[in-house]
């Protein structure tokens, strides 16, 4: 029987399909408009996150890559430094893991812009961002433990209820952030293809 795996996958269809509806077109083309001015600039991407938003933040900076973007992802050894011509993309369902608060604090003293990706706008992290996309996905916040200390006591979240929505609607999101550059920039699949890994094992 795969039961649970079918009603797992439905629910977080249906609820992705909701959350498309709720964007906030705005908040979205501020994200875009600052990217694709990175883009055009030169300026560094630092794409940061922790847990599985942290893998969700790697395969956005993989497709950045692709498109050729001057990308990097936080704790990388060949991450270099920021400055204010520079953007942070940080994402962070509850907004409150302190790494990426952190992260975030320090970004904001070298004047880099951040982009939050959250599901809480007036989280630590909200408050920090210049530019927030509330992505929900989360029905209430982890307890006031962040992700790391959770991680060392054993807490763990349920499935889909509570990271897992966000998480996975956060990696979909930023899958069509992906398509809405390639098409602002004028860049095609061929052109991703030419700057994919040829060396693999």
């Amino acid at each position: 029987m795969i039961e649970y795996v079918r009603k797992t996958m439905k629910e977080i269809v249906m609820f992705i399909d909701k959350v498309i509806e709720k964007l906030n077109e705005e908040q979205v083309s501020l994200m875009l408009d600052v990217l694709e001015n990175a883009y055009r600039q030169g300026s560094k991407i630092l794409v940061m996150g922790a847990g599985r938003s942290g893998l969700v933040g790697r395969a956005f900076a993989m497709r950045l890559m692709h498109l050729g973007f001057n990308v990097y992802v936080l704790g990388e050894t060949i991450t270099p430094s920021i400055g204010e011509r520079d953007v942070v993309v940080a994402i962070s369902g509850s907004g409150r893991t302190q790494l990426i608060v952190t992260a975030a604090e320090a970004a904001k003293k070298v004047k880099a812009t951040i982009i939050a990706i959250t599901s809480y706008p007036d989280s630590p992290l909200g408050r920090l961002a210049d530019i927030v996309v509330e992505i929900p996905g989360r029905t209430k916040l982890a307890p006031d433990i962040d992700y790391f200390a959770r991680q060392i006591l054993g807490i763990h979240e349920p499935l889909a209820p509570l990271g897992t929505l966000f998480e996975d609607t956060a990696l979909v999101f930023l899958d069509g952030v992906v398509v809405e550059l390639m098409h602002r920039l004028g860049k095609s699949e061929v052109d991703l293809r030419a700057r994919h890994a040829n060396i693999e094992l």
